[in-house]
């Protein structure tokens, strides 16, 4: 196969943010909402560099690698500096042009040379009762480590001079405090118009205030950002506890080297040269000259102080059909199988459904896994509840989930103090299923209760992450879930042979492959043979070319891919029959879903795992056959309104990378996210 047909993982990810970036400069989305796809363009980017660009960075260190890798990490890294610049000055106009819009709506983004006496007033006051208690400045000649600068956060540099020139020119770094204040501060509003100022220029507006220690009365103050390394080494000593392993990694995390350094351009080449000198900046790093303002992802809260048309039309979560004033979730569960659909349909029934069983006095015990929870986690609530009231609970928390290893050790030690039995696993291998199993003595029988899911128990991300769960209580699907449950318990990985569920890293990769290979065979045969897979990322390169193999047999793909995808559909002779579109939008598409069309006999699945060697050969993932003719053809037309999105989906052919889908003559819009709300309304009022 030609390299020219598989793109470069990073290259495709960059792709997929750029999409990101689309949703900020479309006049079609609200105001303040594009204000925030900033905020979400300048977050991905910030983990991006943090653990990809990282990771090549640490290639260039070792140049033997180079032998066993595909492509060069000097040219790859060469190829992201590049993009990222010109995303960078894209996203430095549309800022521009979302101002200039924001003024219209009469809401200006001030900066502190622009206070008003009276505005001036007030930024003082909040200054000395809210923001000076969390300054401390770093005197630029006592600064000993260059670890001392967080990543993720902002600083400014700055230079104090005496207009005389009596003193010699001094310099400091002050962190902006934006952990524990808002970045934006919103000022007393005059006549119609509101104003808004950025945290970083209240500081700047009170530097004499600072260093009123000192004899200066000149201050310029430039923005700096530090990204370091987020790849943690964990130690391979077995005589500790992946714990206490995972905490100390996490100290190191906090020294990783710098892998991108972005400075305000109109820093005086001095201070910038002190800077880096003071912090360890070579020109192996990522230094990128930039605007005033740095670290956007905090504008993912940017405030609306405008009218509600600012903001997305609210679309509080569905009831569902068959649980909407139900007594019992586990009775309607033991009824039929019920599917749920976030954020369209409520999380909270997940919720309702652990805590029933929390104080069902017929249930013995609660399993489940946990890899991303909230902060205020209710889940973790009702998994406590459910030990104080006697069961026998079990968790599989997951430490090595990456930027939540911090929270998932806190949230460990808390259930372990609870009586919840915990289990962490081994390094190397993560848990990335989303399962429950809920034991029930029903007579003399144990029956059992579970949920598979596409995505996190959180009911804050279950908020703007489209997922999928199934509740079933068939003891085909059911028995196989304890089964993985079990495998958690152990202290090796056997292999275990799963007939219904669909398990990494055993099964998974098999699976799909034996699945194409049946499409290709009907293709063979002149039948219809037909794929639909919707996923996050399509990596892994030998399932690409097994799709590119199917292609050329005539097996039609439709593939929904939201972010990475390193096919290019529709090359002639090779992807002729493959049509790919990504969908980005005010939710982010979350869900993993297999249709094959098995020769008029569809075959469904849902799974936590998308088409990556990591998913397929070192993750435990679980995907499930959905058997339920109700429930195939929601999926079914879900996903047909999905294909339909002329609104929001973008194509990903060779020649049309990330343009947006429009509508053909004739055709109404379709907006898919909106359509789906919709279809799951009008389907709960239909029964009632």
């Amino acid at each position: 196969m030609k390299r020219a047909s598989i793109i470069n993982r990073e290259i495709s990810w960059l792709s997929f943010n750029e999409r990101v970036l689309q949703e900020a400069s479309d006049t079609r989305v609200p105001l303040v909402e594009r204000m925030r796809f900033l905020g979400i363009f300048s977050n991905n980017l910030d983990e991006f560099f943090r653990v990809r660009v990282a990771t090549w960075r640490r290639l260039v260190d070792f140049p033997d690698s180079e032998i066993t890798l595909k492509d060069s990490p000097v040219k790859i890294l060469n190829k992201i500096t590049k993009i990222d610049y010109a995303l960078q000055q894209r996203f430095l106009v549309i800022y521009d042009q979302i101002l200039k819009e924001l003024e219209q709506e009469n809401i200006f983004l001030i900066s502190e040379q622009q206070l008003t006496d009276d505005q001036g007033s007030f930024v003082r006051q909040y200054f000395r009762d809210q923001v000076r208690p969390n300054l401390f400045p770093i005197m630029m000649k006592n600064l000993r480590k260059s670890s001392s600068l967080r990543d993720k956060s902002i600083y400014l540099a700055v230079l104090l001079k005496k207009k005389d020139k009596s003193i010699k020119d001094n310099q400091a770094l002050i962190k902006v405090p934006t952990s524990v204040l808002s970045r934006f501060l919103i000022l007393p509003k005059k006549d119609d118009k509101n104003f808004i100022i950025l945290l970083d220029d209240v500081i700047r507006y009170n530097l004499a205030d600072i260093f009123s220690v000192f004899d200066y009365d000149e201050f310029e103050a430039y923005t700096i950002k530090l990204t370091r390394d987020a790849e943690m080494e964990i130690d391979n000593d077995v005589s500790k506890s992946l714990m206490v392993r995972m905490s100390e990694s996490l100290k190191q995390r906090k020294k990783g080297r710098p892998v991108r350094f972005v400075y305000d351009g109109l820093m005086p080449d001095s201070l910038l040269r002190l800077v880096m000198d003071k912090l360890k900046i070579s020109g192996k790093d990522n230094v990128m000259k930039a605007g005033r303002y740095h670290n956007f992802k905090d504008f993912m809260k940017f405030p609306n102080v405008g009218g509600m048309h600012l903001e997305f039309t609210p679309t509080p979560p569905l009831p569902h059909r068959d649980l909407s004033g139900a007594k019992s979730i586990i009775s309607s569960i033991r009824e039929k199988d019920i599917m749920l659909h976030f954020p369209y349909q409520s999380f909270q029934y997940i919720i309702d459904l652990l805590r029933e069983a929390s104080i069902d006095p017929k249930v013995k015990a609660i399993k489940m896994t946990l890899y991303r929870v909230a902060k205020d986690s209710r889940v973790v609530n009702a998994l406590v509840n459910a030990a104080r009231n006697g069961k026998e609970v079990t968790v599989y928390l997951e430490l090595q989930a990456r930027f939540d290893e911090q929270a998932n050790i806190y949230w460990s030690e808390k259930l372990q103090e609870e009586g919840v039995e915990i289990i962490h696993g081994t390094a190397g291998l993560k848990v990335h299923s989303k399962l429950i199993l809920i034991e029930r003595k029903e007579g003399r029988k144990k029956v059992l209760y579970a949920n598979i899911g596409t995505g996190n128990f959180n009911e804050t991300t279950s908020r703007i992450y489209v997922d999928t769960s199934l509740l079933t209580a068939n003891p085909k699907i059911t028995v196989e879930i304890e089964n993985v449950f079990n495998l958690f318990e152990k202290t090796y990985l056997a292999p275990v042979n799963f007939r219904t569920l669909i398990v990494s890293p055993f099964r998974t990769r098999n699976f799909i492959t034996q699945m194409i290979n049946n499409e290709i065979a009907n293709a063979r045969k002149g039948e219809k043979a037909e794929v639909t897979m919707k996923l996050n990322s399509l990596v892994d390169e030998s399932l690409v070319k097994k799709i590119y193999a199917a292609s050329k047999s005539g097996v039609k793909f439709k593939l929904i891919i939201r972010g990475i995808c390193v096919m290019i559909p529709e090359i002639a002779g090779v992807s002729d029959n493959i049509k790919a579109v990504s969908i980005v939008d005010r939710y982010l598409e979350h869900s993993r879903i297999f249709v094959f069309h098995n020769a008029g006999k569809p075959r469904y699945y849902l799974t936590s795992a998308d088409l990556m060697a990591r998913n397929l050969d070192h993750r435990i993932e679980v995907g499930v056959p959905v058997w339920d003719e109700n429930l195939k053809a929601e999926l079914q037309t879900i996903l047909d309104i999905q294909w339909r999105d002329n609104q929001k989906a973008r194509l990903l052919g060779q020649e049309t990378l990330n343009q947006y889908k429009v509508p053909l003559d004739g055709e109404m819009p379709v907006h898919s996210q909106l359509e789906i709300y919709n279809y799951f309304k009008s389907q709960y009022y239909e029964l009632t």
